[in-house]
This record gives structure tokens, C-alpha cells and sequence, in this order.
């Protein structure tokens, strides 16, 4: 199989519009006879859903919540990057490509991260149009703040609240469009299978989440918009019930997987306070603004930190790196964490943490101006620690929280099965080996508004479909497969629950697949992961039926899911001898301890194709090619 991504011809800065302009499209009166099923309601699944039935499709969305006000979207923080400049700080569409591709490590499309760059600045635009609260200066105009791996300060926001607000407009979009009958929503659904026919994706089989009936729904293209796959890890920043199913299901069909081990670790969290925790709390990385990290210079010191003074303070991120300081990328900022307090310079009783530091901001601007910013954060934090950190500052750890990984997908979204689109987290497209702050929200919504209603158009004006029902063999016979997959999970009757396996697969990623890779460590988890693996399918415990609501059983088939792809993660891991962005191997680092990149043997995209469940998986590669933003060894120094 060759990959061919479809980059067009041509300058950078026209491949998008050229691209646009070549597209065919359908005819206005056609394209309500043409169905297109949303996997997800977030903010990709969202957005699309909206603009899809806004431009006459016929669209069905699928939430395996009851409402898509539910995604795990609204959890966003910080903002969300454009390049409009309103700082006068020389921001550009430019500079937001080249901070992109560079905060990548250069293992992310120039075509893709360019036409991201270039249609963000439309986000702002649609989405002030609809009404979500951005933040405004003194003046009245839209307001901007820094992130990660940036100089200038581009990344538009709602306090601390900023998904939240963007899902809600996005919501209310696809809400006008389910009244005015263009698109149908479905509640409490779950993917289970993708089906096939002719070699074109027609199709999915859902469970019924309140009465377990498998149903099966057809359509001309199916897009997943069904998020990451942090929870692989158990203990992430994502909500419990986000999960990998989906797309992996999809992969199983023969849907590529691309990068599966670039995953990002969070470096803002709040620790991990206990053992039956099961899951963390993200930060916003907007802290790193206002505030300073920092950890005692001496090993050990347990003084309540009032009790340090400056001169044994030492702001490490400021001393490493004088020119980003607090805000180097998140990758970066993860690292030094995980180096210090593994040298015993950590804080708190576990010394598995590092202050996060306001005081000298508080000082500076005023504790209402923090509060402004970021007072819902620091209302947050106390009710979890209880802690205040106007008075004390925050302890921060490093957490998983973001996937670059996703189903491999070409210039048009489109995933290697034709008619299968994967947008948003779930496809691997435009952050490279690191996602930089606030681009998560820009991407979700750049391909729901702004680029798949384009693309998909030109694949249904181009291709045939055969007429097709609910009935046919192959629905049939994904029905029965799904089937038979549930029953033997409420049939084991063991005596370990879903979550102890969970809980257990999730110390094996964490441990040996996590902030820092060795291939010791990937030997032994690609030993340790099987292994569970056999042992859940003898000794776990679903309780209840498959025949109404079951939260275990839901539980228990994306656990299952998630066995098989930690051990792709594994394997992608172990074959990538190099270190780049997220992915850190600890045998490939320069003296100074930074990532240490080998572009002649791995600047290409891993793409693995599932060749059954006996069968090691297939590596394809995509190779990247750079032309106007020149690999080099990243430094923020």
C-alpha cells in the first residue's frame, strides 16, 4: 500500500485556495439525496454537523451522550490560537505555521499546518459572529494572552472557560439544524463497527446505550470525529468515558493508524493525590502567563513555601530556557518537571510535584486582574486541594492529556477506507510528535467549518453508490459480530473488575510508555500487555446484561480496545529510534538532555495497518518533506 496524502502543487500559500477552486462540487438540489453520518458531537463532530446541514446535506450525528453539550470539548481551558495580530506584536499566518511545525519537532505535513494557519483567523470571526464571550481589553477589542512554544501572543479565550463557550456555539449551530429537519441527532449511541461495501465506507452499527439493541445506520460517507486516546493511560486529563473504540474499530477495518506513540503529557496538572484516583485535573497552560515555576534548591526541603526565600528558589524553566522562560512548549515543560522532582528537588508529601507561582503577578497587577483571568482555574483548584492559591502557590505535575496519534488521513481528511473522513483529535494530521497550547480547539474547529464541508463534497460528486439498506449481508454480519463480542463479555463472570484492569494496563503505559521511553521498557510492555491482555478476556467481571443500560459492559468493550492499542503504541514507540517532541527515548538525547531528532532515518509519518489479530501490524511510511520550514535542532534558549 502506498500512501499518497494529495498535497497539491504549487506555493504554500496557494495549495488551499487552488485546491478549493479544483474541488467539484454538489449541485445545491442534490445534496439532500446524499447522507453523511457525524461519529461525535464535540467540536469537531459539532461544527461539521452544523455546517454540513446548513449547506443541504442530509446528516445524521451520533453522541453516546445524551446531549452534545456533554463532549469532553467543554473541559478545554486556555483558548484558541489565529494569527490576526490584534497585539501588534508581528504575528502572522506565517509565524503560526513556522511555531506550529517547529513545536511539532518537524513531524507534521507543511501543506496541513499551513492551511490550518490559514483558516483560523475564519474561527475568530464565526465564532464572535455566534455570539461566544471572548475576552475583550479595555477598548472593547478581542483580547489576547500566550501560550507554549510562542512569542507572541495570539491564543483568544474566555477566562478559563474557552471550549465550553466554543461548544456551546458550535451546539447552537447544530441545534437550528435539527429543527430546520437537516440533521438528526442520536443520543446515547455508541460505534461499535464500521461497515463496508463496494471498498467504501456505508455505514456504522451502534448500540443502543438504554436498551442494548445493535442498530445499524447507512450513509453515503461516515466521518469520526470521536476525539483521542489519552485514557489508554487510565490516569489522564480526559473525561472517563472518552474513549478509542471508534476509531479503532475503523483501524480494524483497514483504516490506517498514524504515530499511534506521539502522546502528550500536560505539564500543568494537579498531581496525583491517591491511589483509587481515576483520573487528574488539567491546569490551564494560560497559568504559565502569570505564573512562575519553580522547586528549592535544596533536596528535600519540605518549608511550606512562604518559608523559602528567593535566594533558594530556583525558577528553572527561566534559568534553562531565557528566551520562552515558563512558556516553552508543553513537551519541554514536562521533561524538566519529571527531571527535577526524579532528582528529589519535588514538592509536597509526595515530592511528585513543582510550585506554579502567582505571587509576584498578584503583586504586580492586582489580585482582581488574576481573578479576572483566571479566577474560575483557581475557584477549581481549591475545591480540589483545598488550597488557595492566591495565598499559596499551586503544586503542578505532568499528566497525559492530548494525542497527536489518529487515524492517518490524506490532505481532504480522508482516512485510507474511501468515504471514511476522520476530523479533529481523532485523525493525526497537523501537530507533529507535540501539540502546541491552544491549537486543539483551532484544529477541532478549522476542519468542521472550514475544511471537510469542502472536501466531502468532491468525493460524493465523483463517486457512485449503489443503493443500499440496513439489511444487507454486511450490516448483517457487523450486527452478529458486535453481538457476539458483548455476550462474551457479560459471559466471562470473573472476578476482577473492568477498572482493576484498567487501572493495571494503565501503570504498564505510564511506566514503560510514557513521559520517557526506553527500549527495555518497550520490550517489556509489549510482554506485559499481552499477557493482561489474556488474563482479562478469563478473569473480568461484567456485571448486569447487555440488554439495557450498562455502564460496566461499556466500560469493558473500550477496555478491550484499548489492550490492543497500547500495544501499538508500544510498537511505534519502539521502532522510532529518536527522540521528537512527546516522544522522548531516553537513549536518543543530546548532552543538554533535549530531544535528539534523526531526520535521515525517521521524518516520516508511521502509518500501521492492522493485518488481523494473530498478525504483527504492517509499518507504511509517509515521508515529509520540508520546504519552507527547515528542520533544525529546536531550541527556546
Amino acid at each position: 500500500m502506498k500512501l499518497d496524502a494529495k498535497i497539491p502543487d504549487g506555493p504554500i500559500q496557494q495549495k488551499w485556495s487552488n485546491h478549493r477552486f479544483h474541488l467539484k462540487l454538489v449541485n445545491p438540489a442534490n445534496k439532500r439525496r446524499y447522507t453523511i453520518l457525524v461519529v461525535g458531537t464535540g467540536l469537531a463532530g459539532a461544527s461539521a454537523s452544523a455546517t454540513l446541514g446548513e449547506l443541504g446535506y442530509n446528516v445524521l450525528a451520533f453522541s453516546y451522550h445524551e446531549s452534545p453539550r456533554r463532549a469532553h470539548s467543554i473541559a478545554a481551558q486556555g483558548g484558541i490560537n489565529a494569527p490576526k495580530n490584534y497585539s501588534n506584536d508581528g504575528d502572522s499566518v506565517w509565524r503560526l505555521f513556522h511555531d506550529t511545525v517547529k513545536g511539532g519537532d518537524y513531524r507534521a505535513r507543511e501543506g496541513n499546518v499551513y492551511r490550518l494557519a490559514e483558516v483560523s483567523g475564519s474561527i475568530i470571526d464565526q465564532c464572535v459572529a455566534q455570539g461566544v464571550p471572548f475576552a475583550r481589553d479595555y477598548a472593547g477589542y478581542l483580547d489576547n494572552r500566550s501560550f507554549g512554544g510562542a512569542q507572541v501572543a495570539r491564543t483568544f479565550y474566555a477566562r478559563g472557560q474557552t471550549g465550553q463557550q466554543l461548544l456551546l456555539g458550535a451546539y447552537s449551530a447544530l441545534v437550528r439544524q435539527m429543527d430546520a429537519g437537516t440533521v438528526k441527532f442520536f443520543d446515547r449511541r455508541e460505534m461499535l463497527d464500521l461497515v463496508i461495501i463496494d471498498g467504501q465506507a456505508r455505514g456504522i452499527v451502534a448500540r443502543n446505550m438504554i436498551n442494548g439493541i445493535m442498530e445499524s445506520y447507512v450513509a453515503d460517507a461516515v466521518v469520526l470525529a470521536t476525539g483521542g486516546y489519552s485514557n489508554a493511560f487510565f490516569l489522564s486529563t480526559n473525561a472517563k468515558a472518552s474513549n478509542a473504540t471508534a476509531i479503532w474499530r475503523a483501524h480494524k477495518k483497514g483504516a490506517l493508524f498514524g504515530n499511534p506513540c506521539f502522546t502528550q503529557i500536560h505539564p500543568t496538572c494537579i498531581p496525583e493525590s491517591g491511589h483509587y484516583q481515576s483520573k487528574l485535573t488539567l491546569m490551564s497552560e494560560s497559568l504559565r502567563n502569570d505564573g512562575r515555576i519553580w522547586v528549592s534548591k535544596k533536596k528535600g526541603d519540605k518549608r511550606p513555601p512562604g518559608e523559602i526565600p528567593e535566594s533558594d528558589r530556583d525558577y528553572y524553566l527561566e534559568r534553562l530556557y531565557p528566551a520562552f522562560g515558563n512558556l516553552v512548549p508543553r513537551d519541554v515543560a514536562s521533561r524538566r518537571a519529571k527531571e527535577m522532582c526524579d532528582q528529589g528537588y519535588g514538592v509536597g508529601s509526595t515530592g511528585q510535584a513543582v510550585h506554579l507561582d502567582f505571587s509576584d503577578s498578584i503583586k504586580r497587577l492586582g489580585r482582581s486582574v488574576i481573578q479576572e483571568r483566571y479566577g474560575n482555574l483557581f475557584d477549581m483548584y481549591k475545591q480540589i486541594t483545598a488550597e488557595d492559591p492566591y495565598q499559596t502557590p499551586m503544586r503542578i505535575y505532568p499528566a497525559v492529556h492530548y494525542t497527536m496519534g489518529g487515524l492517518w488521513v490524506d490532505y481532504d481528511l480522508m482516512s485510507t477506507i474511501p468515504g471514511l473522513y476522520v476530523i479533529g483529535e481523532a485523525n493525526f494530521s497537523d501537530h507533529g510528535a507535540n501539540r502546541l497550547g491552544a491549537s486543539a480547539l483551532m484544529q477541532g474547529l478549522a476542519d468542521g467549518y472550514f475544511i471537510l464541508p469542502y472536501t466531502i463534497g468532491d468525493y460524493l460528486a465523483s463517486t457512485k453508490f449503489r443503493p443500499v439498506k440496513n439489511d444487507h449481508r454486511e450490516f448483517k454480519k457487523a450486527e452478529t459480530e458486535t453481538e457476539r463480542m458483548v455476550k462474551k463479555l457479560v459471559s466471562i463472570n470473573g472476578k476482577k473488575t473492568v477498572d482493576e484492569f484498567h487501572r493495571e494496563l494503565g501503570k504498564i503505559m505510564w511506566d514503560h510508555v510514557g513521559m520517557a521511553r526506553s527500549r527495555a521498557g518497550l520490550k517489556k510492555a509489549l510482554k506485559l500487555i499481552p499477557e493482561l491482555k489474556s488474563r482479562f478476556w478469563k478473569e473480568v467481571k461484567v456485571t448486569g446484561t447487555d440488554l439495557d443500560l450498562n455502564v460496566e459492559l461499556e466500560k469493558a468493550g473500550r477496555v478491550a480496545d484499548y489492550f490492543e492499542l497500547g500495544e501499538l503504541m508500544a510498537l511505534d514507540a519502539l521502532h522510532r529510534e529518536e527522540s521528537c517532541g512527546g516522544h522522548f527515548r531516553e537513549e536518543h538525547q543530546t548532552a543538554e538532555g533535549e530531544a535528539k531528532r534523526n531526520d535521515a532515518r525517521f521524518s516520516y509519518v508511521a502509518a500501521w495497518e492492522y493485518r488481523g489479530p494473530k498478525k504483527s501490524a504492517v509499518l507504511r511510511r509517509e515521508p515529509l518533506k520540508f520546504e519552507y520550514a527547515k528542520p533544525s535542532q529546536r531550541s527556546y534558549k
